[in-house]
């Protein structure tokens, strides 16, 4: 951002920057230099609406205690602060000599006549960076030094104060810095971010052209930036280096890493399978397993609507399931989760219980915990030492390094020269899924209802089918 002459609106500092700053600074430069237009996906539109519905309700309560009155300017918002109107709706505040600008969702009047702003959040706390740099800004444009108030999804309402005066100071500095730039700041690949950055076409090729060691998987961004300064800036770089001269980096130490590492950077440059080690995998019959579940569940507990599984024999046949319409049935859909591992485990003595990731056993527990079951039979044995649970991810990652930035169950499966597996729906996915089921759920014909969640079965069908053509994948590559 200058200095220099008078700034424009556009070029102030504002609250809603903060996610993209905790995202990627260059992403940043980016929404403020070369802004790119684009559609968000059903997720994110669904996220969209589900915060407009949330801080609707948070308007028509406060319209149901006072006299609520919406700001059309920054100068109109002046205007009504000065009048101690009770609520101001879309308040709009800025500070010229900061070179902030705010645009809290509510202004509410304190008892010693000064305002405190409020934010409506979809989210369960308070705690997250962004959060707090947004609500804290509004507080420094308001000066007052009240707490901040935030309408939390999980019908809570917390306040923030001075705590955070840290953060937004590193964020506003920060923010000066990268504005005044004059091309977008160097950054590292990030696995979970820059999948889903609008820029991603932007900075790609050329983390791709300078052989970016961070493209990896499993290679932190620190590791990088630790390696690049002992002379190790490309992959090309690390794919002739030794285990024994690797120097130590962040997240990188030890000789099992290291070796790992270097052998990822080969697979990445020949797409050559690495064999680490030889594992043999649990005998009995095999239940392939995986859930659906839906992380905006208003009390903020991931609601599971769908337990799938397939059966041996393993066909599109013997898939089993347990479904729930919505979360007033989740003790229900739990229950009915456990009497059919009780009866496959009365009908297969040998039961091996599949799933990819922690994801499965991890909500097993927090279910057992929800509803104090911790000591019933079933539940002790599913979570006991004698569990038939077999997370088929902990081969892949002990034993394995594959040609792949990702080490999901798709990245694995739909390569076609590793499992070759293709899910019928190619949009499909965890939150496709998730975005399908609010539809079904808001649905009101039957017929549609219907279509919907026969859509999710289909889906949570090929996932579990999926890890069964990986189980057989990885026994003709151990055999």
């Amino acid at each position: 951002m200058t200095s220099k002459g008078k700034q424009t609106l556009s070029t102030w500092i504002r609250p809603s920057d903060a996610s993209a700053w905790v995202a990627c600074a260059r992403r940043v430069w980016f929404d403020q230099h070369q802004p790119t237009a684009y559609e968000p996906d059903d997720f994110n539109r669904m996220l969209s609406t589900l915060g407009l519905e949330h801080e609707a309700a948070i308007l028509a309560k406060l319209e149901s205690q006072y006299p609520v009155t919406t700001a059309t300017s920054f100068e109109h918002t002046q205007t009504l602060i000065q009048q101690g109107v009770p609520v101001i709706y879309q308040g709009q505040l800025k500070n010229e000599q900061l070179g902030l600008a705010g645009y809290p969702d509510f202004l509410i009047r304190h008892e010693s006549g000064h305002y405190q702003p409020a934010d409506a959040k979809l989210s369960s706390s308070e705690n997250k960076k962004a959060i707090q740099i947004q609500l804290g800004i509004y507080r420094r444009l308001l000066a007052n030094k009240l707490p901040a108030m935030v309408f939390l999804g999980d019908g809570r309402t917390a306040t923030l104060g001075d705590e955070v005066d840290a953060v937004v100071d590193e964020f506003i500095a920060s923010m000066r810095t990268i504005l005044d730039l004059p091309q977008p700041p160097s950054v590292r690949y990030s696995h979970s971010k820059c999948r889903i950055c609008p820029y991603i076409d932007n900075c790609l090729p050329e983390f791709e052209s300078s052989e970016d060691i961070s493209l990896l998987y499993g290679i932190h961004g620190k590791a990088a930036d630790h390696l690049a300064e002992s002379g190790i800036s490309t992959i090309s770089q690390l794919a002739a280096s030794s285990a024994e001269l690797l120097p130590d980096a962040p997240y990188l130490k030890g000789y099992k890493r290291k070796h790992r590492a270097i052998l990822q950077a080969k697979s990445h440059l020949t797409g050559e399978v690495f064999q680490l080690a030889r594992t043999a995998l649990p005998e009995g019959a095999w239940i392939h397993f995986d859930i659906e579940d839906n992380p905006l569940t208003p009390n903020r507990e991931r609601h599971v609507y769908l337990w799938g599984f397939l059966l041996p024999d393993y066909d599109t046949g013997s898939f089993d399931y347990v479904w729930t319409d919505d979360e007033s049935c989740d003790f229900d859909g739990w229950l009915g989760f456990l009497k059919k591992i009780e009866a496959y485990r009365s009908k297969f003595p040998s039961m091996i219980l599949t799933h990819y990731s922690n994801h499965e056993k991890a909500t097993i527990r927090k279910y057992a915990e929800r509803y104090a079951m911790e000591t019933h039979a079933t539940v002790a044995w599913l979570l006991g030492q004698d569990s038939p649970l077999f997370d088929i991810q902990n081969p892949v990652l002990d034993c394995l390094v594959l040609p792949l930035q990702g080490y999901g169950l798709k990245d694995i499966c739909k390569h076609p020269a590793l499992v070759n597996f293709q899910w019928q729906n190619q949009e499909s996915g965890s939150q496709w899924s998730v975005v399908q089921f609010h539809r079904f759920r808001a649905e009101k014909n039957e017929t549609e209802r219907e279509r919907l969640k026969t859509e999710i079965l289909s889906y949570n069908r090929d996932d579990v089918i999926a890890t069964r053509k990986l189980e057989m994948w990885l026994r003709n590559l151990f055999r």
